[in-house]
């Protein structure tokens, strides 16, 4: 990392102007971005050398994890070596010169619609549509032209296609970020010397007080879990792969909390150790 970065391709899943686009940029200032329009295609290009890293929304503070990350995350010989957060700020754009009163139809992404529930609410005529993109919805409506569209996503969107911010900041709640991670090859990856952060994807068998024998490991060396998810194991009904992230004061530590949990689990895999980002707004979450 470092000067190469200014030459990095990073792939992301959406459009430009997308906020995984700002998250890149964030990430790796002054990097070339390669829109793909899947996630398994983001890690494709990850997987081919068509990208040299890839940046990906792992969870909001509404809307929860993206579940679909974490396995492409553990399916994939790829390590997190960073993290950010994105205050995602949502507005209605539409066609320059076009009136609010005109709009009937409201494209974006399902989650961002969902985050702006109340702002639709107070205008019934417009019909809100899913779409696969909030920066492509911004997109379709200035290839479409039609004065009675718009759609719902980052004044960067706006910018980016030439169209117009009718109302801005539409979303519920002005506490809504996306944290981000940047991933690498897991050949390419270097591990931060300041990391402080960790995350984990782990198996237990599936016999009474696993799951609380591997966590109570993990506490009895000091470390700090922060979250944890589970998802079914695919082909084995109703057994779990569980991902945690955990607060590491040293390199040491994070070694301590591998080997604690390979005493319980049947695989563990360390999916990224990083530096926890923090934005100046946002609250420290505590430990669970």
């Amino acid at each position: 990392m470092g000067a190469k970065d200014h030459a990095m391709k990073i792939a992301i899943q959406g459009e430009p102007g997308a906020f995984s686009h700002e998250a890149a940029l964030k990430l790796v200032p002054g990097a070339e971005i390669l829109p793909c329009a899947l996630s398994a295609e983001v890690f494709a290009a990850l997987d081919t050398g068509a990208a040299d890293a890839a940046a990906i929304p792992i969870e909001n503070s509404l809307a929860g994890s993206v579940l679909e990350h974490f396995d492409l995350l553990l399916g994939h010989e790829v390590k997190v070596v960073r993290e950010t957060l994105v205050r995602i700020r949502h507005n209605l754009i539409a066609l320059p010169g076009a009136a609010l009163g005109q709009i009937d139809c409201v494209y974006s992404h399902p989650v961002a619609l969902a985050q702006c529930r109340r702002f639709l609410a107070a205008h019934p005529r417009m019909k809100a549509i899913g779409f696969y993109d909030t920066a492509g919805s911004v997109k379709q409506l200035m290839e479409l032209r039609e004065p009675g569209v718009a759609a719902i996503a980052s004044e960067a969107a706006a910018i980016h296609y030439g169209a117009e911010i009718l109302a801005r900041g539409i979303e519920d709640d002005p506490e809504n970020y996306t944290r981000f991670f940047l991933v690498y090859r897991a050949a390419e990856a270097q591990t931060d010397p300041e990391a402080n952060k960790m995350s984990l994807a782990f198996t237990l068998e599936n016999r009474p007080g696993s799951l609380v024998a591997a966590l109570s490991a993990l506490s009895a060396i000091g470390t700090n879990l922060t979250k944890i998810e589970s998802r079914p194991v695919q082909g084995k009904p109703w057994e779990y792969i569980f991902y945690v992230d955990c607060q590491i004061g040293s390199s040491a530590e994070g070694a301590r909390a591998l080997d604690a949990l390979h005493a319980y689990c049947g695989m563990v895999k360390e999916l990224g150790r990083y530096r926890e980002a923090r934005d100046a707004q946002t609250p420290h979450h505590g430990s669970l």
